[in-house]
């Protein structure tokens, strides 16, 4: 069993700011001041990160230009810090070039980042819109997956530099409009396959005229492009991938996808797919166990709206919000189409709340992408995050009641079931309208909190530090398989406390476009000792840590088969 512990760098506050001295009858007595509320501060400019999206717009209002683009959380030199890759658009062909790349980079710690494209080997120009990273040869460094308009990339990682990999991989050198991707292991043997969505059949030739008043050019919906189906690649385990589209029952010809999102839908241990669709029936693709899957959107409740309607999907997102021991799911969808807040009921069928939630409600007039589940307070409970930020730079001339730039949407668990908006209190600067597209969490300062990274459309990155005093402890794992894949992917883990258990399926992709840390933190309350973690390993494996304690980053390697249950006693390693 192999345990590596590394406890937070978060400083005590100076004693002063903390107790305040009172002489009572010749001696004194410590009170604790209150603690500092919990905001998000916009802290792009500090950080280092002044990377820029380039949409490649030059006034024809191409429908690509309003889709990304995407960020990846990825710990790309392996030095236990999440570093980002923000996925970047390009020019036109044809048009005059702007010479533009994808941008990655290096956590130095603290909250300052340092460039490192070009001695990563990623300088190269293409128009991509998401990215995945995921362990494609479990060597121990994370490979990247880029969607694209055209053809998309697979990038070999080597100790921090990454090689092209996509033609000698089998991917496919078509034109298409790519968008999600997410890496996991659909038939639990140990390698990681791909998953790609493809949004609609559009080329430079076939761009539609739209407008809204018969002469002005605008952004043109989906509903006039044909669809085109997602793509699905096996790995063989040597390297390369075959494309089981057809094969693995994923052939999809009419649908229009984006957002993507494994999960667990029924808790047999197989990784299943849940898939955001714009203008088009949500997909969930249930795996049955044989390197096959049955799509059951329509019978899960996931397909349509409540009155039976199709909506724009755009992002996806799971979690357990409610301690059921189910994953639930939600999708953003376009402007005054609310928020899909689907509560898992159980038997595969899960159920819209959003009209009757403050997800919903509150997110009537919004137009919503990269969104997540996270315990932003570490108080045990999961809360829900939301990217906003309109397509068409000219909408409030047409609906005064909706604008570009948009605020973001931070939503605290109450509890009881459902949500109350914070944007305004513990959001603080996400608060501040933005043209928001992907959005990532990870714990970027490495003091157990969860802090947010963000793409706009045409403009600048953000980063978003979580400050304040009022979090709960918390305890994060970082998983390495052995048998089953070496980033764990598809494993839950279902952490006990004396209050109550929450669950956590380690997933890739998810969101929009983007990927967040994918080591699973867990809030704790005022815990200081988790009783007990349980990983239920893809490889069928069953691990058992008890007596945890809190504020931890622990490393849990996969034990082997024939390996006895771990009696409990997490140890420090030296």
């Amino acid at each position: 069993m192999d345990l590596r512990i590394h406890f937070s760098k978060r400083l005590p506050l100076p004693v002063l700011a903390v107790m305040t001295v009172l002489a009572v009858c010749g001696g004194s007595v410590a009170d604790p001041l209150p603690k500092e509320p919990i905001r998000f501060v916009d802290v792009t400019k500090e950080s280092g990160i002044n990377w820029e999206h380039n949409t490649g717009a030059f006034g024809a209002k191409w429908l690509p230009e309003t889709i990304g683009p995407g960020v990846v959380v990825l710990d790309a030199n392996v030095d236990g810090r999440p570093d980002l890759l923000f996925v970047n658009g390009r020019n036109f062909p044809g048009k005059p070039e702007k010479a533009t790349i994808p941008a990655l980079y290096l956590n130095q710690g603290g909250f300052r980042f340092t460039e490192a494209t070009r001695e990563a080997g990623l300088a190269f120009s293409a128009y991509c819109l998401g990215g995945v990273a995921g362990d494609i040869d479990n060597d121990g460094d994370p490979d990247l997956y880029l969607s694209c308009l055209g053809q998309d990339f697979l990038l070999r990682n080597d100790k921090g530099r990454f090689t092209d990999i996509s033609r000698q991989a089998g991917l496919a050198q078509d034109f298409e409009f790519g968008a999600s991707a997410a890496f996991f292991d659909a038939d639990n043997d140990g390698f990681l396959d791909i998953f790609v969505t493809r949004y609609v059949r559009w080329t430079p030739e076939t761009d539609v005229f739209c407008s809204y008043d018969g002469k002005t050019k605008a952004y043109c919906t989906p509903v006039l492009y044909k669809g085109i189906s997602p793509r699905y690649y096996h790995n063989r385990g040597n390297g390369s991938f075959e494309d089981w589209t057809q094969k693995a029952g994923f052939e999809q010809p009419s649908s229009k996808l984006l957002g993507v999102v494994p999960l667990d839908a029924d808790n047999d241990g197989w990784t299943d797919l849940a898939v955001a669709a714009d203008a088009n029936p949500n997909l969930l693709f249930r795996n049955k166990g044989n390197g096959t899957f049955e799509e059951v959107g329509l019978v899960s409740g996931i397909a349509y709206s409540p009155d039976g309607r199709v909506r724009g999907g755009m992002g996806i997102a799971i979690g357990d919000y409610n301690r059921s021991g189910r994953l639930s799911l939600a999708i953003t969808y376009f402007s005054n189409e609310l928020t899909g807040f689907y509560r898992n009921e159980g038997n595969v069928f899960f159920l819209d709340i959003g009209p009757v939630s403050e997800i919903g409600r509150a997110t009537r007039l919004t137009l919503g992408w990269g969104c997540f589940f996270f315990d932003y307070d570490l108080d045990g409970w999961l809360d829900f995050f939301l990217a906003n930020g309109h397509l068409d730079d000219q909408v409030s001339k047409i609906l005064p009641n909706i604008t570009y730039a948009q605020p973001q949407q931070l939503f605290r668990n109450n509890h009881k079931g459902d949500f109350s908006e914070v944007t305004d209190t513990d959001g603080g600067d996400l608060a501040r309208p933005i043209v928001a597209r992907g959005a990532a969490f990870a714990d970027f300062d490495d003091d157990g909190d969860l802090d947010i990274a963000l793409t706009t459309n045409g403009g600048q990155a953000k980063i978003f530090e979580n400050r304040g005093s009022g979090h709960g402890n918390w305890l994060r794992l970082s998983l390495e398989g052995t048998s089953s894949n070496r980033d764990g992917l598809g494993a839950l883990v279902k952490v006990t406390l004396r209050d109550g258990s929450q669950i956590w399926f380690v997933h890739s992709g998810g969101t929009y476009l983007s990927q967040s840390q994918i080591d699973p933190t867990f809030g704790l309350g005022s815990a200081s000792v988790v009783d007990e973690v349980l990983i239920r390993w893809p490889s069928g494996v069953t691990q058992r840590l008890q007596n945890v304690k809190a504020n931890q980053r622990l490393s849990v390697r996969e034990p082997k088969r024939s390996a006895p249950l771990d009696d409990g006693k997490a140890k420090r390693s030296p």
